[in-house]
């Protein structure tokens, strides 16, 4: 079976319920999800960079705080040089998603942090593959898939409220559907 890692931190619950939309794709396109949560900066990332190294492809996932990923994931990047001196993750599918308060947020900066560490990693990086939802402010609905118009990863909004209200439905089914695809295409990578 395909093993897609999603390695994701989560400070308020927003970004984990993306993570697990994105899990939700994978498994239904017949991958093996395994949610990877960082806690801390400070934890022992040892566990999380030996699961995702046994994986066929990594998704990473953050917030985006004060204009870039948040700390704990930043950490975790750092702690993953190790991997990086054995060319550990080398030709593993890799994607990305990030989740802030605002429209914009300097979202992108974020996905371009992940996609540069997979990069770094030697990771082949999987966009969306999706067109914008909308095509302006009155289109960008709550149920519109991909209403901010992202194309390098996902990028969602959650309204200042809790996790089970926000992010809304189609920041979740555009995550959900990233999963479907990651996973797809990891399958045909695998032969």
């Amino acid at each position: 079976m395909t093993k897609i890692a999603i390695i994701y931190h989560s400070g308020y619950g927003h970004t984990a319920v993306v993570a697990e939309h994105v899990a939700k794709g994978v498994t239904e396109a017949g991958g093996e999800a395994a949610l990877l949560k960082i806690e801390s900066a400070a934890q022992d990332f040892s566990a999380i960079l030996d699961e995702a190294t046994t994986a066929d492809a990594i998704i990473f996932g953050a917030p985006t705080y004060m204009g870039d990923i948040s700390a704990p994931l930043k950490a975790f990047f750092e702690a993953s040089s190790k991997v990086w001196f054995t060319l550990g993750w080398k030709d593993k599918v890799a994607g990305g998603f990030t989740n802030s308060l605002s429209f914009a947020g300097a979202k992108g900066n974020s996905l371009n942090s992940i996609l540069t560490l997979a990069m770094q990693q030697g990771m082949i990086w999987v966009g969306t593959g999706l067109a914008p939802g909308a095509h302006s402010n009155s289109d960008a609905a709550p149920d519109v898939v991909n209403r901010l118009g992202y194309y390098v990863g996902v990028a969602t909004q959650s309204d200042n409220a809790a996790p089970d209200i926000t992010p809304p439905p189609g920041d979740r089914e555009f995550a959900r559907l990233y999963g479907v695809r990651i996973t797809e295409l990891t399958k045909k990578m695998k032969g």
